[in-house]
């Protein structure tokens, strides 16, 4: 079995290149309706981003970014919110994720943009979520 060896480059680049990671994967969640990309893509690269950290620094550093015990509740929290944009259009009259019927003002174009991007937000949020817990359930007896 092979030990950690602290490498302070390894744990400067991955700080410092992380938070760029993060701010290119807000962009690709909130364009995603635009663009290529969306909440999926966005959420795995916030993920990676986490994970990047963990893999370069160590728990001890990483624990401050991300908490271990966060992960399976954003997952929850991501679900609901997509799952909560779609009910909230069905109570009101549509169909599900039928994001003309939501309760947001201004012309349909609008109202199915705002629709679309939150739907984008709970998937990111779903996925960042979810993988970070599944690594830290990889790793859970796992001494790095």
């Amino acid at each position: 079995m092979t030990h950690k060896e602290d490498n302070p480059i390894i744990s400067l680049v991955s700080r410092v290149v992380s938070p760029f990671i993060m701010i290119f994967a807000l962009y690709v969640i909130f364009h995603g309706h635009y663009s290529p990309g969306g909440g999926f893509q966005g959420g795995t690269m916030l993920a990676a981003a986490v994970l990047l950290v963990r893999l370069g620094a160590g728990r001890e550093i990483s624990q401050l970014q991300f908490k271990k015990s966060w992960g399976m509740p954003m997952g929850s929290v991501g679900v609901l919110i997509y799952f909560g944009t779609g009910f909230v259009a069905m109570l009101l009259g549509g169909n599900f994720l039928n994001y003309e019927f939501l309760p947001l003002a201004g012309h349909a174009e609008a109202v199915r943009g705002w629709g679309i991007l939150f739907v984008e937000i709970g998937v990111g949020v779903a996925v960042m979520g979810i993988l970070v817990a599944i690594y830290d359930d990889l790793l859970e007896g796992d001494p790095l």
